[in-house]
């Protein structure tokens, strides 16, 4: 089916109200756990062929967090459903407020190659309990993954939820049509790409993107903890996490501890024998592997650095500048800079002097400063004493600020972001306050003045009674 004819058919499904209603909503968030349960095989399978990406990776990182994404929303869907009552004014009286989150209507989710399966249906959860129409793009970059994504889909109607797979060619043909709502996650330039083409039918936009995310390590904290969290969360994924903590700020007290630290819990994490894990994971192409060694300074390397084919070991760099190549892009990759500093101030200046990050992490057992840090600089979130892990948390939106992207999502706040908050105002029709209908005596605008909160004085003129 031709994208025209897919949008068509979409337009027409959600005209006719079908997916307005509760239980139809629920009933495909039901159909899309069991389609994703059927094929989780074939899906284990395409991850390892992709990404090399391991059983527990892939269910833990992928397929764990679409399902709690699912089940939060069944359970609470006729909740947020529900139109909300509001308070209403004087001015109004007799009268009463709701607020209805309407769904948009046809909303297209743009998917990218490192979390391809969560980050596409994550999505699409909020996408279904809103009660939308939908396209899913996934990721031609992982191709088999995006065939059993396609494959799950493929159970709902496509005047319903369509897939459609393809590289640039597909995605310049989505770009040029009209949605309701665009959800697109990758990098910054493509996200203005998104923009602008969403911008000439003055369509809304998600944008979940990514940037530099900085981590900061000072002389109070728990430096065993603050290690081992600070290894996985940049390592996971061979360091191809949006939120990964990009390049890392280390006091100078323990500076080299910190070091030596990383380096044996990088062994302990993923070597047996001096050879690295068959499970850890594979850089997704050869263009952006070869992209990360080009960012790697041998002289600078304490641990890692080799590349064979698509496997780039953990790599640890110490004493980087500000000017090394590395700190100049997002590296998105299996490369930890780690920089020295002294004073929390200089850290903070450096962070306001750049794009505002997706993530901001801070291990340290003072309060204080810890205020200090989250109160002085801007990002998407933070997490202090933790790494990452924000992420899997419902009950706090997730998304980006300034070039790291607009917008949220997760739990309620993907209803929200795939809903419209339409306002509803009920008034009487056998009362009623003629206060704002002319003629505009004094004693009306006394009155205005006085529910205003507006403190007139008697002695100003009104220059309307001055005019000539």
């Amino acid at each position: 089916m031709e994208i025209t004819e897919i949008i068509e058919k979409q337009k027409q499904l959600f005209a006719s109200g079908k997916t307005l209603n509760y239980k139809f909503r629920k009933a495909q968030l039901e159909l899309l756990e069991k389609s994703i349960k059927e094929h989780t095989p074939q899906l284990l399978a395409a991850f390892k062929k992709d990404l090399n990406k391991c059983e527990y990776d892939a269910v833990t990182t992928e397929i764990s967090l679409v399902y709690a994404e699912i089940k939060y929303l069944k359970r609470r869907l006729r909740g947020l459903m529900k139109p909300k009552s509001t308070t209403t004014s004087l001015l109004n009286f007799p009268a009463k407020g709701k607020i209805l989150r309407e769904p948009y209507g046809q909303v297209l989710i743009m998917a990218p190659w490192n979390y391809p399966f969560q980050l596409a249906l994550c999505p699409l959860a909020g996408v279904i309990a809103g009660g939308n129409t939908t396209i899913v793009k996934p990721s031609a970059y992982t191709p088999s993954v995006s065939q059993v994504i396609a494959d799950i889909l493929s159970v709902f109607d496509p005047a319903y939820i369509a897939t459609v797979l393809g590289g640039r060619e597909q995605n310049q043909a989505l770009l040029d049509q009209k949605f309701d709502l665009i959800f697109f996650t990758g990098s910054k330039g493509v996200g203005q790409i998104v923009e602008e083409k969403a911008s000439k039918h003055l369509c809304p936009v998600v944008l979940e993107l990514g940037g530099k995310s900085p981590c900061i390590v000072d002389e109070t904290a728990n430096l065993k903890t603050a290690v081992r969290r600070i290894v996985w969360g940049k390592f996971l994924n061979a360091g191809q996490t949006c939120i990964a903590p990009d390049y890392i700020f280390v006091q100078s007290s323990i500076y080299e501890t910190f070091i030596q630290k990383v380096v044996e819990t990088i062994k302990q994490f993923y070597y047996k024998d001096g050879k690295i894990s068959d499970d850890f994971m594979y850089i997704v192409n050869q263009k952006h592997a070869e992209r990360l060694k080009n960012l790697i300074i041998k002289e600078k390397v304490v641990f890692g650095g080799n590349l064979t084919d698509r496997l780039l070991e953990p790599t640890v760099m110490r004493d980087v500048t500000y000017d090394d190549a590395i700190m100049q892009e997002e590296i998105f990759g299996p490369i930890m800079p780690i920089i020295k500093y002294d004073e929390i101030n200089e850290v903070i200046n450096y962070i306001n002097a750049h794009d505002k990050p997706l993530a901001l992490y801070y291990f340290t057992k003072n309060k204080k400063l810890a205020n200090l840090v989250v109160q002085m600089t801007s990002s998407g979130g933070v997490c202090i004493n933790e790494v990452v892990m924000h992420f899997t948390e419902h009950s706090l939106p997730f998304g980006g600020v300034g070039a790291s992207g607009m917008g949220n999502y997760h739990g309620k706040f993907s209803f929200n972001t795939f809903t419209h908050a339409k306002c509803i105002l009920k008034k009487s029709p056998n009362i009623e306050i003629m206060l704002k209908y002319p003629p505009y005596t004094k004693t009306k605008s006394s009155f205005s003045y006085f529910y205003l909160g507006y403190k007139q004085n008697k002695n100003d003129t009104n220059p309307q009674n001055n005019a000539s």
